[in-house]
C-alpha cells in the first residue's frame, strides 16, 4: 500500500492543480504560467540529478572507473526515446504559432494538453523506478527518498494541471469538462509508473540504466518544453526565479527525506 500511494501522490497533485478552474475566473497570465512552469523546470531538475542519476552512479559504484557507464548509456536512452516521441507527438512551442483561424485557440490548448501529458510519462516512469528499487531492498533508495521524489513531482504537477484546465474553461469548455482534461493528462503517470515497476521487477540489475533513462527522459523534456515556455516574452527572468525555487524546494525535500 505505501507504494501504490506514492504512485498516486504525482497523479493527485494534477488532479488538484486542476481543480483551479473551480475557483478561479480567469486564465492564467502570461506572467503566472511562466513561473508555473519555471518552478516545474527547477523540479524536474533537482529529482533528476539528487533522485535518479546519483542513485543510479551510486548502485554502479562497483565497477570502478567505469561507473558511469550505466548512468551514461540510460540517460542518452532516454533522450533519444524523448527525441523518437517528439517527432511523433506535436509539441507546443514550436506548433501553436502556426495555429490560424478562428479554432487557433483551441488548437492551442489541444497541443497543451499533448504536450503536458507527454511530459508526464517519464515523470510516471522516474517514480517507478525509484519505488522499484525500493521494493528490491535496494540500500541506496529508501522509503522517504522514493516520498520525496513523489511529492517533488506532484508539487510540480500542480501548476501543469491549472496551465491545463483554466484555458481550456477560457475557451468556452464547461468547467466540469475543463477539469476532466487537466485530470486526463496526468492518468498517464501512475499507468506509467506501475508498468515500469512490474518490467523492473524482473530485470533488477538493469537498475541504474532504468533511472538514467527516467533522468534523460526528464531532462528532454525540460530543455525542449519548459525552458523555451518560460523564456518567451518580456520579464522572462520571472522564469528563471521560479526555476531555482523549484530546483530549492525538491533538493532540500530530497536531502531531508532521503
Amino acid at each position: 500500500m505505501e507504494v501504490f500511494y506514492g504512485i498516486l501522490i504525482p497523479f493527485l497533485g494534477t488532479s488538484l492543480g486542476a481543480a483551479c478552474v473551480f475557483f478561479f475566473k480567469d486564465a492564467l497570465g502570461d506572467h503566472m504560467q511562466r513561473s508555473l512552469t519555471g518552478f516545474a523546470a527547477g523540479v524536474m531538475v533537482a529529482a533528476s540529478v539528487w533522485s535518479l542519476l546519483i542513485p543510479a552512479l551510486e548502485q554502479s559504484a562497483d565497477l570502478g572507473q567505469w561507473a558511469f557507464v550505466p548512468a551514461a548509456v540510460g540517460f542518452w536512452i532516454g533522450i533519444l526515446f524523448l527525441l523518437t516521441l517528439d517527432h511523433v507527438i506535436p509539441h507546443l512551442h514550436r506548433n501553436c504559432k502556426q495555429a490560424e483561424g478562428p479554432k487557433s485557440h483551441l488548437k492551442r490548448s489541444t497541443m497543451m494538453l499533448l504536450a503536458v501529458t507527454l511530459h508526464n510519462i517519464p515523470e510516471g516512469m522516474a517514480v517507478g523506478v525509484v519505488y522499484a528499487g525500493y521494493l528490491s531492498g535496494n540500500a541506496q533508495i529508501s522509503a522517504a527518498g522514493a516520498l520525496a521524489l513523489s511529492l517533488g513531482i506532484a508539487i510540480q504537477n500542480f501548476p501543469e494541471g491549472a496551465i491545463i484546465s483554466m484555458p481550456l474553461h477560457a475557451e468556452g469548455y464547461r468547467k466540469l469538462r475543463a477539469f476532466y482534461g487537466g485530470v486526463l493528462s496526468g492518468i498517464v503517470e501512475p499507468a506509467g509508473a506501475l508498468l515500469t515497476i512490474l518490467a523492473a521487477q524482473l530485470i533488477i540489475p538493469a537498475l541504474p540504466y532504468l533511472l538514467s533513462f527516467a533522468a534523460g527522459a526528464m531532462l528532454y523534456v525540460v530543455v525542449e518544453e519548459l525552458i523555451p515556455e518560460m523564456s518567451q516574452g518580456r520579464h522572462s527572468n520571472i522564469g528563471t526565479v521560479f526555476f531555482a525555487l523549484g530546483f530549492t524546494v525538491m533538493m532540500i525535500l530530497d536531502v531531508a527525506l532521503g
